[in-house]
């Protein structure tokens, strides 16, 4: 009798184990647990909800390994004082436009639908930038965002 309950217990601690890695495995849930917060902002009038990536380590992650992004989602970098910064699409599943935008809020330079398969090519503005803001694949031309959009915090 003592026995059968060993393996009940075995395998029922098996199955919690296994669902805990499923959980813990989860891209989206990585993905959540590395950003600092999330933000409403827009781009010319246009709304988005935005991860905020701040420090070396969830700048670093981005959007790596997340499957698909919503059409009015996106992820903000920001950094602590303006720069070229270069990103690249190591460990990315999906295609993204990718936007430079200085501390006043202005569009500098754009990269259209960026895929994963440029890597590892690395993109970088013209000019120098605070933030940068990666939208799915297409959302610039599909808005008539360009050079000068305003986006607002």
């Amino acid at each position: 009798m003592q026995r059968k309950y060993l393996l009940v217990f075995g395998a029922g601690a098996a199955a919690i184990l296994a669902a805990a890695l499923f959980v813990l495995w989860d891209p989206a849930l990585v993905y959540d647990s590395h950003i600092a917060s999330t933000r409403s902002i827009s781009v010319d009038g246009i709304a988005l909800r935005v991860a905020v990536v701040d420090t070396p380590l969830t700048r670093q992650q981005g959007l790596s390994n997340i499957p698909s992004l919503k059409p009015d989602e996106g992820m903000l970098f920001i950094f602590e004082e303006d720069g070229q910064y270069s990103f690249w699409m190591k460990d990315m599943a999906l295609s993204i436009d990718i936007l430079w935008i200085t501390s006043s809020g202005r569009v500098v330079f754009i990269e259209h639908s960026v895929s994963p398969e440029t890597y590892p090519r690395a993109f970088t503005p013209d000019l120098p930038a605070r933030y940068v803001l990666e939208v799915p694949a297409g959302f610039a031309t599909e808005h008539g965002i360009g050079v000068g959009s305003k986006v607002t915090f």
